[in-house]
């Protein structure tokens, strides 16, 4: 129980970190909550810098990695009995969690797409990469960012169990999908603007 209480608490303040609220800050000067759609991810950041957007993603994908990988030094000094796997896929989840409701901006934070794929990467890699096969191909016809996530995020869970089944168990594929529930659900406004037909496809803005 210590082992996992440790790695739910520091998987969650590492994915709390707002890396793209703290970069627009610290280069533009300004509050990026307070332009587009006002959220603090990589989205968002690119549609006024590009190179901004791009460092985001990275080290949003990065706080989520590296969460799963402290879950690994942390399953191999806890006591007998817990399993490595769930203290892993936990480390996921709760990254995910911070990145969503951050402490430091008053819980409010971003959509957790980025900090998702960097969690979920040591544990389901080939399921991760036919995600982003899926993001990539539909954001390229319909060119809404937030359609290709959604749609890859919501299968990401059955990609996992079919691809690494029966390595993975019935609980870790309820914790995968309890994230990927938390980052459509982050996606509210998006899917009513895209049943409206007022969402706005993603363009490039100056870097």
């Amino acid at each position: 129980m210590t082992a996992l209480l440790t790695t739910a608490i520091a998987s969650y303040l590492l994915g709390s970190i707002p890396f793209g609220y703290l970069l627009v800050r610290l280069f533009r000067g300004q509050d990026i909550r307070q332009s587009g759609s006002g959220n603090i991810g990589a989205t968002n950041v690119a549609r006024s810098s590009p190179r901004l957007g791009a460092v985001t993603l990275l080290l949003d994908a990065s706080k989520g990695l590296l969460a799963v990988l402290l879950a690994m030094l942390i399953s191999q000094r806890a006591a007998a009995g817990i399993s490595p796997r769930l203290l892993i896929c936990s480390a996921a989840l709760f990254a995910v969690i911070g990145h969503v409701f951050p402490v430091w901006l008053k819980f409010r934070g971003g959509k957790g797409v980025a900090t998702g794929l960097g969690s979920f990467l040591l544990i389901a890699p080939k399921a991760v990469l036919l995600a982003i096969a899926i993001f990539v191909v539909i954001v390229a016809i319909f060119r809404y960012v937030s359609l290709g996530s959604i749609v890859a995020v919501a299968l990401f869970p059955l990609l996992a169990w079919w691809l690494n089944s029966p390595v993975i168990s019935l609980r870790e594929i309820t914790i995968i999908s309890a994230a990927s529930l938390l980052i459509v659900a982050k996606h509210h406004a998006n899917i009513r603007r895209l049943l409206s037909g007022t969402e706005n496809k993603f363009s490039r803005g100056r870097a």
